[in-house]
């Protein structure tokens, strides 16, 4: 009897929570915290059908951010520093992976935890998860060292940027280029000031722009590699491109240039549904990681996770002091 009032609990405590992440009053990192600790804490009752809902929301979640970026915009402010955006990116990418090697993590989660630092947080790791067929497991590992340290940047760069006396652009530009995802970019920045603020926010979008060739380029690596260790038949099967990608490139695309009638309202409540999808999947996510996945785990990727954030942060920062990164 107490085993069926258990599971009971377990299971409404399981919807409430996703009730309330879905209402718009939990923040992504919240969401995930409050997964986490129903994963760790409680024996999952719905493992299989949350295995199917993740990926099917999370790729929804994607396509519908879309709606809520203006490329004319963005296009603009990443003209001007796509080169060394695509040098900032190539080295993250670069020494992420080393630092996997370095540190044993698997090949997966070391490869979301590098693109999450290289482009945009948790966005990247949405994005390229999929394509990589990644596990709740290793989408929870990812997920979960960069909410942390959003957290912690999110806390600590406003003082130090005040300590080392940067401009309102300087520090925009470092948030946008050190920070992983975009919510934390805007909050560190809003509270730097109005123009660092505008800085961060147009900078961190452009950036973004990146999860397309990086996914494609991804899955495009995937399906050479698996080409050469099986059959053709059996490549097919078994990787797909993202077509969720494409489809998130169409809803820029009429965010920007389809003002049809009606559409001024319609996007902007179409981009609110997927942060909200994002925020229910952050939280199914953490639910699948229990206590003895992170024994299986090991502490190596958060290890990672923070070892490749602290090198672009202070890079990046020298940089931008020095002169060598600016608008």
């Amino acid at each position: 009897m107490s085993d069926l009032i258990s599971l009971k609990w377990t299971k409404n405590l399981f919807f409430v929570g996703m009730i309330l992440c879905a209402s718009g009053y939990i923040s992504p990192p919240v969401a995930l915290a409050l997964g986490l600790a129903y994963g760790l804490l409680l024996v999952h009752p719905y493992t299989a059908e949350t295995r199917v809902l993740t990926k099917f929301l999370l790729q929804s979640s994607v396509v519908l951010l879309g709606f809520g970026m203006n490329l004319a915009q963005v296009l603009k402010a990443g003209r001007s520093g796509i080169v060394y955006t695509a040098i900032g990116i190539t080295f993250a990418l670069t020494l992420g992976w080393l630092l996997g090697k370095l540190l044993r993590v698997k090949a997966v989660p070391a490869f979301l935890i590098s693109a999450g630092t290289a482009i945009c947080g948790g966005s990247a790791i949405a994005a390229v998860g999929p394509v990589l067929d990644a596990n709740e497991e290793e989408m929870a590992v990812a997920l979960g060292t960069v909410f942390v340290l959003n957290s912690v940047a999110l806390l600590t760069f406003p003082a130090i940027g005040w300590a080392l006396k940067l401009s309102q652009q300087q520090f925009g530009l470092w948030g946008a280029l050190a920070i992983h995802d975009t919510s934390s970019v805007v909050g560190a920045c809003a509270k730097y000031g109005a123009e660092a603020l505008t800085v961060g926010t147009t900078v961190k979008l452009a950036r973004a722009l990146w999860i397309v060739p990086l996914t494609l380029a991804t899955a495009a690596f995937r399906k050479a590699r698996a080409g050469r260790e099986t059959t053709a038949a059996e490549s097919k099967t078994h990787i797909q491109w993202p077509w969720f990608i494409g489809l998130f490139c169409l809803a820029a695309v009429a965010n920007t240039y389809l003002k049809v009638s009606g559409a001024a309202d319609l996007y902007p409540a179409l981009a609110r549904l997927g942060r909200l999808g994002l925020t229910v999947t952050l939280f199914l996510i953490g639910t699948g990681l229990s206590r003895a996945t992170i024994r299986r785990v090991g502490a190596r990727p958060m290890l990672q996770g923070v070892l490749l954030w602290l090198v672009v942060a202070m890079v990046t920062l020298e940089a931008i002091r020095l002169g060598w990164v600016h608008l």
